[in-house]
């Protein structure tokens, strides 16, 4: 996989409130070990970073600031220099500056991995596919909880995560797998 120097990693909502129990069962439990390793590869290639922080407006929300489940997951907590983008909705790019950051840096590719898939990945990605950004969601660095139906069915969170995959697949992006990123990135350090 080729994709150009301008490619930003955006990493979204990897906060302590993920593990919060109100969430549910979740899928892929190597998520963050797979985000840490896309972190540690553009790090390396000195490519830009981006993290979106959810600061929820919700009443007893763990996203809510102020809280210990506000903070970044340790695995993915922001270095000195990299940027970091609040949000109050699902799509990072509703009332932030997003957009207006990746344009004044001449951004045109995004890498998209963090929490929820079916929730803020699906819904950025949807809304960068649309503001014509190439796009590419590393599957294997997010994941989804179990979700219940309309007609009361539960289905599980791997099917969850698949499901909204196939959503952004084409349409909105392309969707790839963490390790193939991480080569991508390795491949701009010899350059």
């Amino acid at each position: 996989m080729r994709l150009p120097k301008d490619t930003a990693l955006m990493v979204l909502d990897m906060q302590n409130a993920i593990d919060d129990r109100r969430w549910g069962p979740r899928n892929n439990p190597d998520g963050e070990r797979k985000i840490a390793r896309l972190l540690a590869a553009w790090r390396a290639a000195q490519m830009p970073v981006i993290h979106v922080r959810h600061d929820s407006t919700k009443a007893g929300s763990p996203y809510a600031p102020g809280q210990t489940g506000h903070d970044f997951k340790p695995e993915a907590a922001p270095f000195a220099g990299e940027t970091v983008i609040a949000k109050q909705v699902h799509s990072a790019f509703i009332g932030t500056g997003l957009e207006r950051h990746l344009n004044a840096a001449g951004i045109t590719t995004l890498v998209i991995c963090g929490v929820l898939t079916h929730n803020s990945v699906e819904s950025t990605v949807r809304h960068a596919g649309n503001l014509g950004y190439r796009t590419f969601v590393a599957a294997d660095g997010c994941w989804a909880v179990e979700k219940r139906d309309l007609a009361g069915r539960i289905w599980p969170a791997a099917d969850v995560h698949v499901l909204s995959l196939s959503h952004m697949q084409g349409e909105f992006a392309k969707v790839t797998d963490a390790r193939s990123l991480v080569a991508a990135a390795a491949a701009w350090r010899k350059t």
